[in-house]
């Protein structure tokens, strides 16, 4: 039987979910795999391996020497680097096109309704509000199932109190704003402590406390929620690693030492 090749939407489709998956979760047996193949009516094996190559693409991956099917196809390498250098477009166009292969209502009618927008908006102001919501969801998806479901920092591990942190700020990085290295998963202090430039990170994913922190009073409190982390590896992803350019300019623009 002659084999089918894979098609551009069902390559971002696969991409999608590779996101989304732990690395250890890249098997045919997971149910997001085998809802995927049945979505694309290829079988979860054919969907695993492809999630395999997507990994064998990544720097990390490549470093430990994960290899891919022999031969992987050019065009897994095209939507690997389209999605790395258009974030914003294609976590949207993947979402949408999930959406619509899935059988579920109009990606964009839903958020509308959703949301309760006013009808009075102009189609572009409602079109860029629902694509900024469906790409930060996406963002958050990955960013806390690459960490495991767990604060970097501390372990904490209820997902009611984590949030998907930028190093770069939202703000002034348009193009890495949804790049998943660009996340770091910190429950809320952490990422309060860090967003505010009281906490960074070394090229080797060590934690660096601000010297301003020693102004808290309480030193069982400091130590408890500080000193006893400086220095310290943060709980590292499972792919999409932070970048070393990101952590330099955390460091250089929004670090106090």
């Amino acid at each position: 039987m002659e084999r089918k090749n894979w098609t551009r939407e069902e390559l971002i489709l696969a991409f999608n979910l590779y996101c989304k998956i732990p690395f250890g979760k890249l098997n045919q047996r997971n149910p997001l795999v085998i809802e995927l193949s049945q979505i694309i009516g290829r079988t979860p094996s054919s969907v695993a391996f492809k999630l395999v190559n997507f990994a064998s693409l990544d720097p990390f991956h490549q470093n430990r020497g994960v290899k891919g099917m022999q031969n992987a196809g050019k065009l897994d390498k095209e939507i690997y680097n389209e999605f790395s250098n258009n974030w914003n477009d294609l976590i949207f166009e993947s979402e949408s096109l999930l959406a619509e292969k899935s059988g579920k209502p109009n990606l964009v009618e839903s958020i509308k309704k959703e949301l309760d927008f006013d009808e009075t908006k102009k189609g572009i102001e409602v079109i860029s509000s629902v694509k900024t919501r469906v790409n930060q969801s996406f963002f958050r998806t990955v960013v806390t199932s690459i960490y495991c479901n767990k604060c970097a920092v501390s372990n904490i591990n209820l997902p009611e109190l984590l949030i998907a942190s930028h190093i770069i700020p939202w703000s002034l990085n348009e193009k890495e704003r949804l790049n998943p290295s660009n996340g770091i998963c910190l429950s809320p202090l952490y990422d309060k402590v860090f967003d505010k430039g009281l906490m960074t990170l070394d090229n080797d994913f060590k934690i660096i406390f601000s010297k301003k922190l020693l102004k808290i009073t309480d030193k069982k409190t400091y130590q408890s929620f500080f000193e006893n982390y400086e220095n310290q590896q943060i709980n590292l992803p499972d792919k999409f690693f932070p970048k070393a350019d990101f952590l330099d300019f955390h460091r250089k623009n929004v670090f106090k030492n």
